[in-house]
């Protein structure tokens, strides 16, 4: 399995190295790390990776969480704390299908002391929670052990028996196919945010709100390339529209349609 082990402004560089130890420990080697605020290669963090040291030189370093996922299908966050207008975490059995089932899964871990902040979770489709007692507070490295583990050995077939699960937590289906890069999906996402504004659907002091609420609905969606160019479509046929409008003073209903592509080829993409 391709997965990726991101961590978003790691603090102390001892944490980092543990973080590579357990990675090794449970057979994963891609280590990102997004802006780290400490020598992630120094004494301390070599101490603690022991025989791990070569994921500390081979680590990824970037400005950006955005730039970091850019090219994997599948962006799992971790978090403990519910978001009133972000999708619940889910427990890891039920995200489980899901990494097991993309071509390039990145898990991604906030800082030390807070975690990830509003703006990292909104570039995840799916957020995780580790189950724990009432302390839910676990070390960065602790964290990324667990969830490997889930990931990359615990993914055998279990023993059958009777499930707890309820029906509103029954295991997601992830599709049998190919979905969106997160760099697609941050396309569209940004492209709907012109078409809200440009609309009046939404405004300046809304717009993010209202934006993390269609994130949630599309995120579980899990759409493919082709559905994102497919709308991306819908949404420059109306902004060619409104443009229309606005330079002919026409009223909307009797402006004529805009050439449409081909509808035999795949809609084509657009930056």
């Amino acid at each position: 399995m391709n997965l990726a082990v991101v961590l978003v402004s790691p603090k102390t560089s001892g944490n980092v190295g543990a973080a590579a130890r357990a990675m090794l420990n449970m057979g994963a080697s891609d280590l990102r790390i997004v802006a780290p605020r400490c020598d992630y290669k120094d004494s301390a963090s070599r101490a603690m990776a022991v025989h791990a040291a070569s994921l500390l030189d081979s680590a990824k370093i970037y400005a950006t969480l955005k730039e970091a996922v850019a090219e994997c299908d599948l962006v799992v966050g971790t978090s403990a704390r519910i978001r009133a207008d972000l999708a619940p975490p889910q427990h890891p059995a039920q995200v489980r299908p899901l990494v097991l089932a993309a071509q390039s899964a990145a898990l991604v871990f906030g800082p030390e002391e807070s975690g990830l902040n509003n703006a990292d979770l909104e570039l995840c489709r799916v957020t995780m929670l580790v189950p724990t007692a009432a302390y839910a507070s676990l070390n960065l490295a602790q964290a990324v052990l667990l969830t490997c583990y889930e990931f990359l050995q615990a993914e055998r077939p279990r023993v059958a028996g009777p499930t707890t699960l309820t029906e509103e937590n029954a295991l997601l289906e992830f599709p049998s196919r190919k979905t969106a890069l997160s760099s697609e999906m941050e396309g569209l996402y940004g492209h709907l945010r012109e078409v809200m504004m440009l609309t009046g659907y939404t405004d300046a002091v809304r717009a993010r709100h209202t934006l993390r609420l269609w994130r949630v609905a599309l995120d579980r969606g899990a759409l493919s390339s082709a559905e994102v160019r497919l709308a991306r479509g819908l949404l420059r046929q109306v902004q060619w529209k409104v443009g229309r409008v606005q330079a002919e003073g026409v009223e909307p209903g009797k402006a004529q349609d805009a050439p449409t592509e081909p509808q035999t080829g795949t809609p084509q993409s657009s930056s």
